[in-house]
């Protein structure tokens, strides 16, 4: 059964950077489309960035220009680089794969997720 673990959380001051890291292990996922989902206190989880196997992306209005995902099919690892953070990007961030539409996650399980805190 294949294991998502996310890494790279941590606090920030608006404008820093961090990178997320999504690890799978006990399986190949690398023909899976990967999203970057986050949840922000007493709202619903949303999508953040999500990518197909061969690297077509969809982002988040709010995080255009600002957030990349990337793969490593080699490693089994995606990456979320985040940069020019701001305090309403303080949130669990999850991945999880998704549908064809880069949209909606597929597994209904999500784990703990890392914590992101944008504050000066």
């Amino acid at each position: 059964q294949v294991q998502l673990v996310e890494s790279g959380g941590g606090l920030v001051q608006p404008g820093g950077s961090l990178r997320l890291s999504c690890a799978a292990s006990g399986g190949t996922v690398s023909t899976y489309a990967m999203g970057w989902f986050r949840q922000a206190p007493r709202k619903q989880r949303e999508l953040v960035a999500a990518i197909t196997s061969d690297g077509t992306t969809n982002y988040a209005d709010s995080v255009k220009g600002r957030f990349t995902i990337s793969r490593d099919s080699g490693k089994n690892t995606w990456y979320l680089q985040m940069n020019s953070l701001k305090p309403e990007d303080t949130a669990v961030y999850y991945c999880n794969p998704t549908d064809v539409t880069l949209r909606y996650a597929i597994w209904d399980s999500w784990d703990q997720g890392t914590q992101v805190t944008v504050s000066s």
